[in-house]
């Protein structure tokens, strides 16, 4: 387990330095700057290549990305280009609203989609769960947009039960503003983790190691508890980790009906204003959470079911 363990930081380490240069590269390709999108009308050619010099937009692109990197490990991220605020600042704002709407979706998700996956995959190919497998799917394959258009309409316009937005909205004094974002993130995301835990249910249940417990006689409930629950989990944290990365980097369509000031917004705001240092703030940002994500996800696989790593 330290060996694994070991080695799978050291990878993700190398992972980090790959990421690096490609957000660097990559925000580097974008067509203008600051500069010319936001003051070419207000400002002469001149003063614009004064200001660009100001800004440090005219230095070659490795002294730029030296300069970057040192600032990133000494924990400092920069200044808005446009705002003329920390970067910092602008990170923690927009990753707040994210966070606190992808928990809240997992806290729903998991334990929902844990239950179902079990359900599904000890009654295989049964009535049950080819009800539960036919709504999820069928859940799955209505756009997100869809669903959140339908669910203002009825539940906050007609109904006027739940708030339509966040604007001016207090997430601790009115909870239920979680509610319709939540209910739109929902579908897909119970569909694909239980269809995981459904087939990590099955193989287990059919593994010789299971059979020969049932010929031991194991009850049914310790059984599942304790040899195919830990198996069957393997799929599904490995799912778990994925659909937190695209939770976290938040679903620009529910941010952008919702009215969320999140993750996914911000993000498009900076590359809309060319904002350099907050999209490259904001994508390192998130490139290093679906590290630690998938990372953690990995070593807790390897924990439930040491043989993965031979896998590998």
């Amino acid at each position: 387990m330290r060996t694994y363990a070991v080695q799978r930081g050291l990878l993700a380490i190398v992972q980090l330095a790959v990421l690096s240069v490609l957000v660097f590269v990559l925000t580097s390709l974008l067509p203008g700057d600051a500069a010319d999108l936001r003051f070419t009308e207000t400002l002469s050619p001149e003063q614009v290549a004064r200001l660009r010099d100001e800004l440090g937009l005219d230095q070659p692109a490795p002294e730029r990305f030296v300069h970057w990197l040192g600032n990133v490990f000494s924990g400092n991220l920069g200044t808005s280009l446009i705002s003329g605020g920390p970067v910092a600042g602008i990170v923690r704002n927009s990753i707040g609203a994210t966070l606190v709407l992808t928990l809240a979706t997992l806290a729903v998700v998991v334990p929902l989609a844990v239950a179902l996956g079990i359900v599904m995959g000890t009654r295989e190919n049964g009535r049950l769960d080819r009800t539960i497998t036919s709504i999820t799917l069928a859940l799955s394959a209505i756009p997100d947009f869809v669903i959140a258009v339908v669910l203002v309409a009825v539940f906050a316009l007609k109904l006027g039960w739940l708030p339509a937005t966040w604007i001016g909205g207090d997430l601790l004094a009115s909870p239920a503003l979680l509610v319709l974002p939540v209910a739109v993130l929902f579908g897909r995301t119970v569909c694909l983790l239980s269809r995981q835990v459904r087939a990590g249910t099955i193989t287990a249940l059919n593994a010789e190691y299971v059979a020969q417990a049932r010929r031991l006689g194991v009850p049914r409930r310790r059984l599942l508890l304790r040899h195919v629950l830990p198996n069957a989990a393997v799929p599904g944290i490995q799912e778990l980790a994925r659909t937190g990365d695209t939770l976290l980097g938040g679903v620009l369509v529910v941010e952008a009906i919702f009215a969320i000031p999140g993750f996914a917004t911000a993000l498009v705001d900076g590359v809309e204003t060319r904002d350099i240092p907050v999209v490259q703030a904001l994508t390192l940002t998130l490139a290093v959470a679906a590290l630690l994500i998938n990372l953690a996800a990995d070593l807790t696989c390897n924990r439930l079911v040491p043989r993965t790593e031979l896998l590998r």
